[in-house]
């Protein structure tokens, strides 16, 4: 295994050290750890570029996959502008669509499948028959246990062990579920149609089962590029198997501290286990940040930093590469509305003060958050588009500008491609000024976006003309990769992956949202929240605002409490942080001081474990071990957070500290009469055993 060094910053215009060893590794599996912001589509499409120019592959023989068909346009559009545009890039789905086509009439020798549109009515006839609910609520988490069994190579026959197995929560009686199932399985081989995840099993099946079909395949594609690893499921790493055969041309990427859909079958395992299944393969780490500021890289450290069970080929520490910018900023709003209407209107003063729209986002948990926000904007005038709402080339005015260029006759002699489309949009609404009034600025910015693709052909395609440019919109509408629309982005931190803006706003950041309730009790659930605010954080290149409100509607009493994820993150001298102290100098009380050094204690931490954090600590890890780990028991025994327990700060403090009576424990900043009565003689238990 051959690993690269980390070493300088290099000039993020040019590949650095790292990712030019990524991009001239040999041929043979290639494995690049690349951390949020290092240029992982940089490296991957420069390396595919690579092996092109230097004859080791054609581009029609390379195979490049990811997980979305933004990320699949994006990697077409780099890799056309480095001269390699035969190179095939699709999603999973999208190339096992194309290859159960080809491959359909020699395996089957029938007419194809049909793709099913929607797969509710089935399950919802399966259900009926299985007599399980079948309201639309009760439909969907079927589906979505459905999607995930198939994604994770579970028959209806083997469910409920692997269920059981797995002590999974499922949405329903098990034998029920299971019964669901594998009667939508059977009724969707009656009506001979097929589901997404069909496609897959089913080309893997045709290349496990029949030599000449896996023959042809492997003559046809000889190199292989996965994109965002880490999210591969079995399932896709079983077609990922079929298409390699005995062959190891394979470059993978990925981050495993972005690992945020194991709920639906996706695995980091692949990723981490990669350099022992090729032991001489070529493994890269990449941790220069040329995304964000030093400021914002620090904060996103410290978020994974956190967090439990990491294993090392997760241990990636990003190195800020940009100047420094502003420290991430936090607030505390009485509630939900307070909290939309202040990001609101920040969004409309930086909007003034220079800020593209489009360089904005506003990040949340779940969708249900977006609906403030959405009110919010609306009310101080500003565009924003719901990431994840209708889709960009179903838009009426988009489908008029699509129809007007593709009958416009062809470009005046001398006239650019750019001139010659903003003269066409013309005729179906696009103006000089935006015009006023939310929906009419809507449409009026969907135009606007089609321009900015022209330009973005133009200098990749300078000859290309109105005919060329409109079969590229209906390439990027087929493969839904649809342009940058001026208007803020609203969006769930699952729809924000492998996106990125100036300025992001985290919003919502309460226990209960996030984490999300129903991951508490489950350490592996908690974490992968975890990873989901690392996710949000790093999507900000210069500007982060984190916010909470302490109620869900006005009028009501403080019943949240912000995210336990954000102890550790907010400065101590900050306003939300609450200091102690200056609760206890308000009231005359006496300036605490550090047992280490004896200068006085600021901030709440510190106050807590009797020093300064500068000082170094003395904590007792097994102690601290033994402690979470009770404290896992206790909270769910009694079916609460841990952290209404005791906070990760008090288990260390009581780590350090080791008192030796309940005295010595109620000393402790955050353990007041009722905790000791509860959990005193426990504690004071796991301290006295410790010491045998």
């Amino acid at each position: 295994m051959v690993t690269a060094s980390v070493t300088a910053p290099a000039d993020p215009d040019r590949l650095d050290e790292e990712q030019r060893a990524a991009v001239t590794a040999p041929r043979g599996p290639v494995c690049v750890l690349a951390g949020a912001g290092t240029g992982k589509t940089r490296t991957i499409t420069h390396r595919i570029a690579h092996l092109v120019r230097h004859g080791h592959v054609a581009p029609g023989q390379v195979l490049a996959v990811t997980f979305t068909a933004r990320a699949a346009g994006e990697l077409r559009t780099r890799l056309r502008a480095l001269d390699a545009g035969g190179v095939q890039a699709r999603t999973f789905h999208a190339a096992a669509l194309r290859q159960l086509r080809y491959f359909w009439p020699q395996v089957v020798g029938e007419r194809p499948w049909q793709l099913l549109d929607g797969k509710l009515r089935l399950i919802g006839q399966a259900a009926a028959r299985a007599r399980a609910g079948t309201d639309s609520d009760a439909l969907r988490d079927l589906a979505t246990e459905i999607e995930w069994a198939k994604s994770s190579l579970i028959t209806p026959e083997g469910y409920p062990a692997e269920v059981a197995r797995l002590r999974r929560d499922v949405p329903g009686p098990v034998e029920q579920v299971a019964e669901v199932y594998a009667g939508y399985e059977a009724l969707k081989n009656q009506a001979e149609v097929l589901d997404f995840d069909d496609l897959l099993l089913h080309v893997a099946a045709a290349l496990e089962e029949h030599r000449a079909v896996a023959e042809e395949f492997r003559d046809r594609y000889r190199c292989f590029v996965v994109d965002e690893y880490q999210d591969v499921t079995p399932l896709q790493q079983r077609v990922l198997d079929a298409w390699l055969g005995r062959r190891d041309d394979l470059t993978v990427v990925g981050d495993a501290n972005q690992t945020i859909y194991t709920f639906a079958g996706a695995s980091p395992r692949y990723l981490l286990d990669f350099a022992r299944r090729f032991p001489e393969a070529t493994v890269v780490r990449l941790t220069r940040d040329y995304r964000s500021t030093p400021q914002i890289v620090a904060c996103a450290n410290s978020v994974i930093g956190a967090a439990r069970g990491r294993v090392a080929g997760s241990r990636l520490r990003l190195v800020g590469q940009l100047p420094p910018g502003p420290d991430p900023d936090f607030a505390e709003y009485e509630d939900e509305p307070a909290e939309a209407a202040a990001v609101a209107a920040k969004i409309r003063r930086l909007i003034a003060d220079g800020t593209p729209p489009a360089e904005m986002a506003v990040l949340f948990r779940i969708n249900a958050q977006s609906e403030s926000y959405e009110q919010a904007l609306t009310e101080a005038g500003v565009p924003y588009q719901v990431r994840g709402g209708e889709r960009f080339f179903t838009r009426a005015e988009v489908r008029r500008a699509m129809v007007a260029l593709r009958t416009a006759p062809p470009l005046p002699e001398g006239m650019d491609l750019v001139t010659a489309v903003r003269r066409v949009l013309s005729t179906v609404g696009l103006t000089d000024e935006p015009p006023a009034g939310t929906a009419m600025r809507a449409q009026w910015e969907s135009l606007l976006a089609l321009v900015g693709l022209a330009e973005e052909l133009a200098a990749v395609e300078p000859r290309a003309d109105l005919r060329r440019f409109s079969a590229e919109l209906e390439t990027r509408a087929d493969a839904s990769h649809p342009p940058v629309v001026q208007g803020v982005t609203l969006a769930s931190l699952h729809a924000a992956k492998g996106l990125e803006w100036d300025v992001v706003f985290l919003v919502g950041l309460v226990d209960g949202t996030l984490p999300i309730q129903h991951a508490e009790g489950d350490e592996s659930a908690i974490e992968e929240e975890r990873r989901l605010l690392y996710v949000g954080v790093t999507r900000a290149r210069r500007v982060l605002r984190m916010s909470w409100a302490l109620a869900r509607a006005s009028g009501r009493g403080r019943q949240r409490r912000r995210s336990r994820f954000l102890y550790g993150l907010i400065p101590e001298e900050h306003p939300a942080s609450r200091v102690a102290q200056g609760e206890r100098r308000r009231q005359g009380g006496p300036k605490p001081r550090c047992r280490v050094c004896g200068e006085p204690l600021i901030g709440t931490t510190a106050l807590k474990l009797q020093r300064c954090g500068a000082c170094p600590s003395d904590v007792d890890t097994e102690l601290l071990e033994r402690l979470r780990e009770w404290r896992g028991e206790v909270a769910k025994r009694q079916g609460v957070p841990s952290y209404v327990i005791f906070t990760d700060a008090t288990l260390t403090a009581i780590a350090e500290q080791r008192p030796a009576d309940a005295a010595g424990l109620v000393g402790i900043p955050g353990i007041g009469a009722r905790k000791l009565d509860r959990y005193g003689p426990d504690v004071l238990a796991l301290i006295s055993d410790s010491g045998d």
